[in-house]
């Protein structure tokens, strides 16, 4: 692999990266950065995990004119969870050079403090369509200035139903401007959409396949109305440490996951209907290790970038084989063995022989009976807590941190991942040491005032 010095970076922007851990670029960082960074336009397949946000965010901060404090970049993502992410990774980058502004612009809440950070101007806005869209009709936001434009995972944002907000947001932007486009697969419409926003855009597509000896693929049959019994044989029988299961409807989601609850496996299902703080509980929970199977649609599960998923299990079979190569890319990253189960209901072998065509593969379904199910199941290893403040009350991780393991006496090591939002916070307990958090967290003040605290199991 080749290092960032190939490029014609900053020694400032170089430096900083190496602290932040990319010595070597990833394929797809080696194969868009020398076009991002000529300004070219660029349509390029890539999954979640492969390194996509800092293909695209070094470019862009690369050519940012700072002096000029005009939004001059806009990166559009499907969901807010993916637009806080990618914020989050683009201010680390900025940090080789002072008073970069990167505003996050999504719905599920409030407009008014949005409109008052983009009153303020910023270089860079990261956001979702829709609440994009609404701050250009209302002319809360200008993009007069914008040099580049980004459409980050941009397949998931045309199945939600984006396009249309694509369409408008596109009317808003300078006719001259760099426009990169990030997919996980190349279906008609996404190049459709290249071929009218774009021009002469380079292709780059790497990480479209995953080798076998990193994710594992298992095909069992099994009867439609026997397919929550088979999913709770196989984490029965494999116990794996985080589950992400795909059903193809909401209906399916809620059902499948009362019947784990029911069957003494703790998950959580995300599907279109929640709040947005429902959502944002349940990934929270998910992604910590209180609660280990998500069982989710895929519009639901767009954008999520969950690290270290162990397994991914088809409930339904996709109805497209490239989202099936999408759905499992989601576990064995960076080299660690991932596993994928799948259920072939009678009458859908077509869509196995559809897979196995694509990726070059020979699987057959098995009979469920060659799993032998251990009996015995454990609670997951962490406790997640909610308390009624956040950054909006100045309320940091730091803060909740020290309330721990200052007073209360609890080892750091026993503290999980601290999750800070606007109004509310999350921590995650070793399930050792809920009891003792949970007292603490109630009774004793955590800079210097009393928060609500939930326990969430």
């Amino acid at each position: 692999m080749s290092t960032f010095n190939a490029l014609p970076l900053t020694k400032a922007m170089i430096e900083n990266l190496d602290t932040l851990g990319y010595h070597e670029m990833t394929p797809v960082q080696a194969e868009s950065l020398p076009h991002v960074l000529q300004g070219d336009d660029l349509l390029a397949q890539a999954k979640t995990g492969s390194g996509k946000t800092a293909a695209f965010g070094i470019g862009l901060l690369h050519n940012l004119n700072v002096k000029l404090f005009r939004v001059q970049a806009l990166v559009i993502c499907p969901t807010r969870e993916l637009a806080e992410q990618v914020a989050v990774e683009l201010r680390r980058i900025a940090r080789f050079k002072h008073n970069i502004k990167i505003v996050t612009i999504c719905g599920g809440v409030p407009f008014l403090p949005q409109q008052s950070s983009l009153e303020h101007q910023g270089h860079i806005v990261v956001g979702t369509p829709g609440r994009i869209e609404q701050h250009l009709k209302r002319g809360t936001m200008n993009l007069d200035n914008v040099t580049t434009l980004v459409l980050d995972e941009a397949d998931r944002m045309l199945d939600i139903g984006f396009a249309d907000s694509i369409e408008v947001i596109m009317g808003y932007v300078p006719k001259t401007h760099q426009t990169l486009l990030f997919s996980a697969t190349f279906p008609k419409p996404i190049l459709k959409l290249s071929t009218r926003f774009q021009k002469n855009a380079h292709r780059v597509i790497v990480d479209a396949e995953h080798e076998e000896n990193v994710i594992r693929q298992y095909f069992y049959k099994s009867k439609e109305d026997q397919k929550p019994a088979v999913t709770a044989q196989i984490l029965a029988t494999c116990k794996p440490a985080s589950t992400l299961i795909f059903c193809n409807t909401k209906l399916q989601c809620r059902s499948l996951a009362k019947f784990l609850e029911a069957k003494g496996f703790s998950s959580l299902a995300i599907h279109g209907d929640l709040e947005q703080k429902d959502r944002t509980e349940i990934l929270v929970r998910f992604s910590n290790g209180s609660s280990p199977i998500l069982v989710a649609t895929d519009v639901a599960a767009r954008g999520l970038d969950i690290s270290e998923l162990s397994t991914v299990i088809n409930f339904d079979l996709p109805f497209e084989s490239e989202v099936y190569i999408h759905r499992i890319g989601r576990t064995g990253r960076a080299g660690k063995e991932g596993m994928a189960f799948s259920l072939m209901a009678p009458g859908e072998r077509f869509r196995l022989e559809e897979i196995n065509t694509l990726m070059g593969t020979a699987f057959e379904a098995s009979d469920i009976k060659e799993l032998e199910p251990s009996t015995e199941k454990s609670a997951p290893p962490m406790v997640t807590f909610s308390i009624n403040g956040g950054r909006k009350t100045r309320l940091r991780p730091g803060d909740i941190l020290g309330a721990l393991t200052g007073d209360a006496g609890i080892a750091g090591s026993c503290v999980g991942k601290i999750n800070c939002f606007e109004f509310y916070s999350y921590v995650a307990i070793e399930r050792k040491m809920a009891d003792k958090a949970e007292k603490a967290l109630s009774k004793n003040k955590i800079k210097g005032r009393h928060f609500i605290v939930h326990r969430h199991e």
